[in-house]
């Protein structure tokens, strides 16, 4: 897949790339707004429809709608899915923003930002119960397992970064472990139950439960590289927050453990006690980029792309394995 460099073209290239699912991602959206509806709170569908509509690529249901394309499942349960997958992405990003105390998301201002904490918080139990509705009605207690297992893995994911936080001694393992309990297991399961639904082979749902968590994380070290040198109209952020949030992400984590004692002082400062001046930014760029950081987390990216194209060789001869291919050179293309 062509690497390209403007915005306009990424997002070309992307729903050239997932064309294939464009009715049943029309089904998935009609299903999202019916049931994002509450009759007694009309804050809710505010609130949500603020995230859900903001533009996202909407990557992990397209991977349920894939995964079950790639059997030609005829049924609308992988629309259920898909669905109820949006549905457990969105929560947790309500909740994630409360507790990063974050004020923009894909270039908008966030719905803890517009409205406020509570409102977000209970929003994304709103969205919890609902997507839990839609897994029940798929009659699968094998998809309520897998779905119900991945929505505690997340939070526990969040409970480690959260107990981890600022803590130098942090290192790839840990790292690691937190982003496959916050993303990359949801990016597994929405893999996984698509291959359930359809009825695939044990072989081929354990496949393409592994190719869920390689691309997950390939997404995730993607986009935390791309917080030190993306830019505001690919990512939706400001360069920098994570430093400002003072977040150890895989950059930072290289960078510290190659540091020297002024650096390790630095990071110290910054980091451990949230003592940031002007410049200090710029002072961490420099570093990372001294320390070969970024490029280290640039291949780290595309290892586990590569590793996630790997797992789909034994899957059925199929377009749609090509699609789920190109979807694992897009999570890194920003960055390659």
């Amino acid at each position: 897949m062509t690497e390209m460099n403007s915005d306009k073209n990424i997002a070309i290239d992307f729903r050239e790339l997932v064309s294939p699912f464009n009715a049943k991602m029309k089904a998935v959206n009609e299903l999202i707004r019916e049931r994002m509806a509450s009759r007694h709170a009309p804050r809710i569908p505010e609130v949500t429809a603020h995230l859900v509509e903001s533009g996202g690529k909407r990557l992990r249901p397209i991977l349920t709608l894939a995964a079950a394309g790639l059997y030609d499942y005829e049924g609308d349960y992988d629309v259920y899915l898909a669905a109820t997958v949006e549905f457990l992405h969105t929560a947790t990003l309500l909740h994630d923003d409360v507790v990063d105390e974050s004020e923009m998301r894909r270039g908008r201002a966030t719905a803890n930002l517009l409205w406020d904490n509570k409102s977000s918080v209970l929003v994304g139990d709103y969205l919890f119960s609902r997507s839990f509705k839609l897994m029940v009605e798929t009659g699968s207690l094998r998809v309520l397992d897998i779905l119900a297992d991945a929505s505690g893995t997340i939070a526990e994911g969040e409970v480690l970064q959260l107990t981890s936080a600022r803590d130098l001694s942090t290192g790839e393992e840990h790292y690691l472990q937190i982003v496959r309990g916050k993303t990359a297991t949801l990016f597994s399961a929405a893999a996984e139950v698509g291959g359930v639904v359809a009825e695939a082979s044990e072989d081929d749902i354990a496949a393409l439960r592994e190719y869920g968590d390689a691309l997950g994380i390939a997404f995730q070290i993607a986009d935390d590289l791309l917080d030190y040198k993306g830019d505001i109209g690919d990512t939706g952020k400001k360069v920098g927050n994570d430093f400002r949030e003072r977040k150890l992400t895989l950059p930072l984590i290289k960078s510290i453990a190659a540091s020297n004692r002024t650096e390790h002082s630095f990071w110290q400062r910054c980091i451990c006690k949230g003592e940031q001046r002007e410049g200090d930014l710029e002072h961490a760029l420099a570093i990372l980029e001294k320390r070969n950081a970024l490029v280290e987390t640039r291949d780290d990216a595309l290892r586990w792309a590569e590793r996630a194209k790997d797992s789909l060789r034994g899957l059925p001869k199929h377009r749609i394995r090509d699609v789920l291919g190109g979807l694992a050179d897009f999570a890194v293309m920003r960055v390659s």
